[in-house]
């Protein structure tokens, strides 16, 4: 890619989320999540093969659509209320159309057919752009409407994210499949307690970002796509498996690694709610993600292939700079738990 072009890109992935989280107007926030729209897609089709091509395309409809109901629900607002900022969102529709729009941004079922197709035409760090920098925008939006929103509707698209996001990643052997259906049920738990406590959806969505970095910066060193491949990988680099093996746990959310976290709070808090029928089913669901996660774990290190010459290119390391990023996020994604009660402190 040419450096200008790559300058240009960087900045506008960079200043578009930053000037949606920052702003109090709807024409703003707008603006910058079409900044960040318009430069996520050169980005996605930069591997000029037709499947990136295929994916850039459906993120462009994808996103148009949503910004298109974004828009309708300001206007309609706007014309009963006459007002623009961004908390005063309080008409009826307006609120249920901006959730339609936000739920088709981050992806959330039933509205995530675009999101897995996406995910497996990239490469693997925009993709990890994908399903984590590029979430905050609208999360963000979210969480300052979340007083007007309708708690029902999130909680249906909250259980249905987690039951989908679980039950998709059943029968998927591409890795980015796999990360994209555990991104929609870790987003169906953010919605389930965002009216509740915009506070633990903040920490949930953070420590997603967390865990979800170091699992695509560790697939990326391991330089393997699907679950074929990764089988060879134990023999080549046995304590980045191993570490990749506790990163994946720690996303189906076992105790006591980092991922129990918000897990915990989260159905603390829905049970302080009266809601234990829901945070019971929604404990029972995530069971599916588990049984996802085991897989690709027993793929990493417990299954070795009888011979490993028919896969020499697998032999090659990708040792890049992000090895020093990677021992860090590795000890955030495992060890966070001890410091709950700090964290829950933090205004």
């Amino acid at each position: 890619m040419n450096p200008y072009a790559r300058a240009v890109i960087i900045s506008g992935l960079t200043l578009g989320p930053m000037i949606t989280i920052s702003s109090n107007h709807w024409i703003t926030a707008w603006s910058g999540l079409e900044i960040s729209t318009l430069t996520m897609i050169p980005t996605i089709a930069n591997k000029h093969h037709p499947r990136a091509v295929e994916a850039s395309i459906k993120y462009f409809l994808t996103q148009t659509m949503a910004s298109y109901l974004m828009l309708s629900a300001t206007l309609t607002n706007a014309w009963h209320y006459g007002q623009w900022d961004i908390q005063l969102l309080t008409n009826h529709i307006s609120c249920m159309t901006l959730t339609m729009a936000m739920s088709i941004k981050l992806a959330v079922a039933p509205f995530h057919f675009w999101f897995p197709e996406v995910l497996q035409g990239a490469t693997m760090l925009t993709a990890l752009l994908l399903t984590t920098w590029q979430k905050l925008a609208p999360l963000t939006i979210l969480v300052q409407c979340s007083q007007n929103l309708n708690t029902t509707l999130l909680i249906l698209l909250g259980v249905t994210s987690i039951l989908i996001g679980g039950w998709g990643g059943l029968n998927q052997t591409q890795l980015r499949k796999i990360m994209a259906f555990s991104s929609i049920a870790h987003l169906g738990w953010m919605y389930t307690i965002l009216t509740f406590s915009p506070k633990i959806t903040l920490l949930t969505f953070y420590l997603y970002v967390i865990m979800t970095t170091t699992t695509f910066l560790t697939i990326n060193i391991l330089q393997t796509s699907n679950m074929s491949t990764l089988m060879t990988s134990w023999t080549k680099t046995p304590f980045t498996n191993t570490m990749m093996l506790l990163n994946l746990m720690s996303l189906a959310g076992l105790p006591p690694l980092t991922g129990f976290t918000p897990k915990w709070l989260i159905l603390q808090e829905l049970t302080k709610q009266h809601l234990t029928v829901i945070a019971t089913v929604m404990a029972l669901t995530s069971l599916l993600s588990l049984y996802f996660y085991l897989r690709i774990s027993y793929h990493t290190i417990v299954t070795l292939p009888p011979t490993t010459c028919n896969h020499h290119h697998q032999w090659r390391l990708n040792m890049t700079n992000f090895t020093p990023i990677l021992a860090t996020l590795t000890l955030l994604t495992t060890a966070l738990l001890p410091l709950l009660p700090t964290m829950m402190t933090i205004p």
